[in-house]
Order: structure tokens, then C-alpha cells, then sequence
């Protein structure tokens, strides 16, 4: 079994907690409908990041309001990027799996798909 990465990202209008939480909750259930293999015990880790202006919480809280209880969850800033894309939460799941790399779907939501419009996948349509 290998270790793979599934990356996602999203955006949010406003540094407020409740803004930032419900943006990662929409961002972890896309990310879940889209790999539908994906059981949280198989997920080594999780590893989000945002923007330097975004303060008001940590992202690894929704994931924890989600009940993934035994993932290992970190938390850090992107550098700040002249031109970069703002109020942007990124995510990597390092998730235990047979699977190879192109089964993979990838997420990104609201602004975050100008960050890889190379993945964004058809399924994403149906959310937004």
C-alpha cells in the first residue's frame, strides 16, 4: 500500500471562524464525495494551510467537527506571495491506498480553482 496525496483548496469572503469552518467542511466532504474510496482510518494525516489573512481559526477544527478524531491534524501559513490568491485554505491528506495517482481527484472550490485549473475535475460543477 502506498501513501498518496489528495490535495484541495477553497476560498472564503471574510476572516471569521464560522466563515473559515464551514468553507473546510464544504472542502473535506467535496474532496470525500469526489474519492468515495477514502475511509478516514486510511488517512495517515492532514496537513491544512491559509493564508496569512486568514486568523480567526484553525482549519483542522472542522475536520475535527467532522469526527476525524484519530487523524493527525497541522496547521500552518502559506508564505505570502506577492499576487497570490487571498483567503485561501489549502489542504493535503496523505491517505493510505492502493489506488495510483491518476485515480485521484483533486478539489478545488470558489477562487482556489484559478490556483489548478489543470484539475479541476467535472464533478466539481455539481457543487458549486
Amino acid at each position: 500500500m502506498m501513501v498518496r496525496g489528495v490535495r484541495g483548496a477553497t476560498s472564503v469572503d471574510m476572516n471569521e471562524e464560522g466563515a473559515i469552518l464551514s468553507a473546510t467542511r464544504n472542502l473535506l466532504e467535496a474532496i470525500l464525495e469526489a474519492n468515495p474510496k477514502i475511509k478516514i482510518e486510511d488517512l495517515a494525516s492532514a496537513w491544512f494551510t491559509t493564508t496569512p489573512d486568514l486568523t480567526a481559526v484553525h482549519p483542522a477544527k472542522a475536520a475535527r467537527q467532522l469526527g476525524w478524531k484519530w487523524v493527525p491534524l497541522m496547521c500552518s501559513m502559506e508564505i505570502p506571495v506577492a499576487g497570490g490568491l487571498e483567503r485561501c485554505i489549502r489542504v493535503l491528506l496523505h491517505w493510505n491506498t492502493d489506488l495510483p495517482s491518476e485515480a485521484i481527484h483533486h478539489i478545488y472550490l470558489g477562487e482556489a480553482k484559478r490556483l489548478r485549473p489543470d484539475l479541476v475535475a467535472d464533478i466539481q460543477g455539481e457543487r458549486e
